[in-house]
């Protein structure tokens, strides 16, 4: 028979040597080193699909030598297209990939926030699952929101350009799709966002849909403090997060781009994977692991 002192003291042992085996768990680190600095990463577990796809890509090497092939600021930066390799500025790329594509991942409660790293996809009229690019993603800048500003995005927004997209390939349309594009090649992100919303209820009316959205609590506080891109919630999946780097992503965005938002000087990429324990990134970073 054991005796109480002796299955206390099991018990002390056996609790110090799970703690002992959680304290050094270990994860990926990921670092994208460019021109503008060093961008560090870690990926998300609740998005294993996205996160086992993006590490066996970085140690392979497939993403060395790729392009930041679409950047616009106060919004994202984008790469991991293979055709971006060795191009010249004014080069069609951005619709190149592996050759597959990866079931999307929606988490609740993970947001578009500043930083975060998330995968581009096609659109939903060729693209109706929401199937993520197996190569391509996107690290979100954004912008920080008043709640008078989040309160006007309370709009389905990855619906409603999709439609605005259908709208203007109308006759009648015509004057508003050339403003559109206009908004576009000037880079005025905001205003063609105030051209989009402007058609909200003639697009509901004309195709019979409901685009009214409602942030939690969660997206409000975010989106007034950190900033993000609250409009692509629920429509892409995001799949990491940025624990060093912001300003690189700053840096990145403001360069100069021609009107297909490629950058007129190439901004060249190399990926690294570096296994740490947890705890070290946490302390070294500043990123806190949700509890399991």
């Amino acid at each position: 028979m054991i005796q109480p002192k002796y299955l206390f003291t099991a018990f002390l042992t056996g609790f110090l040597f799970l703690q002992a085996c959680s304290d050094n768990k270990k994860d990926f680190l990921i670092t994208i080193k460019t021109s503008f600095g060093e961008i560090k990463l870690v990926l998300f577990d609740q998005t294993p699909k996205h996160k086992d796809n993006f590490i066996k890509l970085s140690e392979s090497g497939f993403y060395d030598s790729l392009q930041f092939h679409r950047v616009i600021n106060n919004f994202m930066i984008q790469t991991g297209d293979p055709n971006s390799k060795g191009s010249e500025p004014g080069q069609s790329i951005g619709n190149g990939g592996p050759g597959y594509t990866i079931p999307p991942e929606f988490v609740p409660g993970i947001i578009h926030e500043k930083g975060t790293i998330a995968a581009a996809r096609m659109g939903d009229n060729v693209n109706p699952k929401k199937e993520s690019s197996g190569s391509q993603f996107y690290i979100v800048q954004g912008k920080v929101y008043t709640p008078e500003e989040l309160n006007q995005l309370s709009v389905k927004y990855t619906e409603l350009y999709q439609y605005f997209g259908n709208l203007i390939e109308r006759s009648s349309y015509q004057q508003i799709a050339a403003q559109a594009a206009q908004l576009r090649q000037e880079n005025k992100v905001e205003e063609l966002q105030e051209l989009i919303l402007s058609l909200k209820d003639t697009i509901e009316m004309e195709y019979d849909i409901e685009l009214d959205n409602t942030f939690s609590q969660h997206q409000i506080d975010i989106y007034t403090t950190v900033g993000g891109v609250p409009h692509l919630d629920g429509g892409y999946t995001v799949f990491g997060k940025v624990v060093e780097g912001l300003d690189v992503i700053d840096k990145i965005a403001a360069v100069e781009t021609d009107p297909n938002d490629q950058p007129l000087e190439s901004v060249i990429m190399t990926v690294e994977v570096e296994k740490l324990n947890r705890k070290k990134i946490e302390n070294l970073y500043g990123y806190q692991y949700p509890e399991e």
